[in-house]
């Protein structure tokens, strides 16, 4: 008989949030895929748990996934944890999750802990409709095409975010969303100097920069999506830059696309990118 794989939430700060019933899967399981081995081992001192580790991180996890599954084979359960919250939620597991059902092994969720979920929760944002994005691209062009992409996701989004990069990355959504669109960071979720602040990306950007504490900590990003209105926006500016694409450079295009219709540049530039490259299919 195979084991069984067990994906199992730790907590993102505050140790009160380790449930009963996950405590109990980690002491009776074989073996633990930690993302690290040294972080998870004072978790599981303070709770009593001895159970033997493994590391399985982003560098390892297609040869670890061979061994793990190896051992679910073997009869031998497997619990997977992350350093902190869910596995797999922007933290190693997918392969070794998605290897074990192709194997016909069984794969069980316990339950727990998520910062986006945790954000969401209390941020005061529509949270019928989200779309979760994980961390941007560090780099400057590729964060910016991506934020450009998503100017018009109408879904209330989702970022994780290192502490250093947020003023950079809350000064490219003014440029890509506009300053008045509203947001709020969360950070240090659960523990001692939890904060949730709201606002508009541009108060936040004044907020930060005078709040030294905010480029410290676990972060949680989170913007209201586009307004509805902004399909209206959008199919006028399409109909205003595909005569003017067609016959103009690109840069010419723009320029006279902003001045008739009074858009953001940074949008009409990226919708004649996308025009300009389906003309070429």
């Amino acid at each position: 008989m195979n084991g069984t794989l067990y994906v199992v939430a730790t907590p993102i700060g505050n140790l009160g949030d380790f449930s009963p019933r996950a405590q109990e899967i980690l002491r009776k399981a074989d073996l633990i895929a930690a993302e690290d081995t040294r972080h998870s081992a004072a978790l599981l001192r303070h709770f009593g748990i001895t159970t033997a580790m493994i590391s399985l991180h982003e560098y390892n996890e297609r040869r670890r996934a061979e061994l793990l599954i190896a051992r679910c084979r073997e009869g031998l359960s497997v619990a997977l944890i992350s350093d902190a919250g869910t596995p797999l939620i922007s933290d190693p597991g997918y392969r070794v999750v998605r290897q074990a059902r192709h194997a016909g092994i069984e794969v069980l969720p316990i339950p727990g802990p998520c910062a986006l979920v945790a954000a969401l929760s209390v941020a005061g944002l529509p949270s019928d409709r989200f779309v979760f994005e994980g961390f941007l691209p560090a780099k400057t062009g590729a964060r910016q095409t991506r934020l450009l992409q998503l100017a018009e996701e109408s879904r209330t989004l989702i970022f994780y975010e290192a502490p250093r990069r947020l003023l950079e990355t809350l000064q490219a959504m003014i440029e890509a969303f506009e300053p008045d669109r509203e947001a709020v960071v969360a950070r240090e979720l659960t523990k001692r100097y939890e904060t949730v602040q709201g606002g508009t990306l541009s108060f936040l950007l004044s907020w930060a920069r005078q709040t030294p504490e905010s480029s410290r900590g676990e972060l949680v990003l989170l913007v209201h999506g586009a307004e509805k209105e902004q399909d209206t926006i959008q199919q006028e500016a399409l109909r205003v830059l595909r005569p003017l694409v067609a016959i103009l450079p690109l840069k010419q295009a723009v320029t006279l696309a902003v001045d008739i219709t009074g858009f953001k540049k940074n949008r009409l530039y990226q919708l004649a990118l996308e025009l300009q490259a389906a003309k070429k299919h």
